[in-house]
């Protein structure tokens, strides 16, 4: 999933070391989830989203290109 993550931790300047020790996962799991090769649990997502108090919709994105209208799928 598309996401801001690299774009926030960037802007509050810590390693991802550092917010790994704060949401519980390894520093690879957010490596993974900023280089967008891993989808994060939606518990994960809140922890993330509550760190950086913004809301899920601003620092994770849908991808835009899988979303259908009714009529496409017909």
């Amino acid at each position: 999933m598309k996401n801001s993550l690299d774009e926030y931790r960037s802007d509050f300047d810590i390693s991802q070391q550092e917010l790994a020790n704060y949401v519980e996962v390894t520093r690879q799991t957010i490596n993974a989830i900023e280089r967008d090769r891993y989808d994060p649990s939606v518990e994960l997502v809140f922890k993330l989203a509550a760190f950086f108090e913004c809301s899920v919709g601003d620092l994770f994105h849908p991808d835009v290109g899988l979303k259908k209208t009714i009529s496409e799928v017909e």
